[in-house]
């Protein structure tokens, strides 16, 4: 273990402790700033301190862009008409530019460096912050002051992968009398997802497509399949353990944190998959997508052609979900795999519910042979899908290639 690894454990520890001190404080505005400072440095020291000037000056970048997020979260949110849906965007306009805009629009800015490599955490922060704003708007929460409101936004556990835990969550742990979580159970969550992630993940991803396939030799047809199942396991075992760590160093600090899995690996359609896995991702376009488009199309296109409205606005949100997780046709590509499987899952249980009746389709999923057919089939569909998640177009082909004929 590297020096630099064990001090930035030191660190985080450190941070832990200083934050649950700061949160068992009573309320008041200066808690809340001090708090909100805390984590800031701690994005600081922790992921920006140790990547050069550009990764410095890109923390100021951060800071500026969380500074403009809150004064129009303060000025709009709570707007009659248009104006709060402008709150709404800010992030999410920040997001695209940064991520989709042409390498020629940072070049007119005249930036020092290209921003990409610099962006840590941009996709959670400009959602979590975005969703704050539909919060305030609709009364969910009252608008935080700017110390809570920098706490929430940099929160270290959730910054880097998540989960997009929203503000009506950690606001709890400041509302009053401290929320009810085990120390001991924080502690081992955190334990069980470092396992996870440091070790189980990594033995899993030897046998994924970087160190398996795409080494420049020949395998035969059985490594494809291999490759997919244990890249699968490797990116649950991966994310979910970096969450597991988010969830229980949060819980140490009596901050709650949602949850993000439910198992997987046991669902029994594409639909299920999504219920279990990124559960706040699923959550964030349930309520910022689905929910409104899925009630403008059926008030567009009638009572008597809804499941047809809300296929397509499956369809809408899937293709969001895959370019939401990088640039480049493959991510579209996995959307799209995934579009396809939960709007055949939808039209598939409407025909099957009409064939087989109520007492039919009821008997139909509690059928243990059918219960394990499906959570198989659904298994194997995701894996498959994810090799567009885990490489490019171009290494796709390269994969191919590298695969023997029989």
């Amino acid at each position: 273990m590297s020096s630099e690894l064990l001090l930035n454990i030191a660190i985080f520890f450190g941070y832990l402790a200083i934050g649950k001190w700061l949160v068992s404080r009573p309320a008041s505005g200066w808690r809340d700033l001090l708090f909100g400072l805390l984590n800031a440095g701690g994005i600081y020291v922790l992921y920006f301190r140790g990547g050069g000037a550009a990764f410095r000056l890109m923390f100021w970048v951060y800071l500026g862009w969380v500074a403009v997020q809150y004064l129009m979260l303060r000025l709009f949110s709570r707007k009659p008409g248009w104006l709060p849906w402008l709150a709404f965007s800010t992030p999410l306009l920040a997001l695209v530019a940064v991520r989709y805009a042409p390498p020629a629009f940072f070049t007119c800015l005249r930036l020092p460096f290209p921003v990409a490599p610099y962006l840590v955490g941009i996709s959670f922060l400009a959602f979590r912050s975005s969703h704050l704003v539909m919060q305030v708007r609709n009364g969910v929460v009252s608008p935080p002051g700017f110390g809570k409101y920098l706490g929430f936004c940099f929160f270290v556990p959730t910054m880097l992968v998540g989960p997009i835990s929203p503000y009506s969550e950690y606001a709890r742990a400041f509302a009053g009398p401290p929320v009810g979580i085990a120390i001991s159970r924080a502690g081992l969550r955190l334990l069980v997802g470092a396992i996870k992630y440091q070790f189980l993940g990594i033995l899993c991803n030897q046998l994924g497509y970087g160190d398996l396939l795409r080494d420049d030799h020949l395998h035969p047809w059985i490594d494809l399949p291999v490759a997919m199942v244990f890249y699968y396991l490797y990116l649950y075992l991966n994310f979910s353990g970096f969450c597991d760590i988010a969830i229980g160093a949060a819980g140490l600090m009596g901050i709650p944190v949602a949850e993000n899995f439910n198992n997987p690996l046991a669902a029994r359609n594409i639909k299920d998959f999504w219920n279990r896995w990124h559960i706040t991702l699923s959550f964030w376009m349930r309520d910022v997508v689905f929910s409104p488009l899925s009630k403008y199309l059926v008030g567009s296109f009638g009572p008597s052609r809804a499941n047809h409205a809300i296929a397509l606005t499956i369809f809408a949100v899937f293709l969001l979900v895959g370019v939401w997780h990088g640039v480049g046709w493959n991510y579209f590509i996995y959307g799209l795999i995934h579009a396809f499987g939960v709007v055949t899952n939808h039209y598939y249980t409407i025909g099957l519910k009409k064939w087989l009746g109520r007492d039919g389709f009821k008997a139909y999923n509690e059928n243990r042979w059918i219960h394990a057919a499906a959570v198989v089939l659904t298994f194997a569909y995701c894996a498959a899908s994810l090799m567009f998640f885990a490489n490019t177009l171009p290494q796709i082909k390269e994969i191919f290639q590298s695969l023997r004929p029989v």
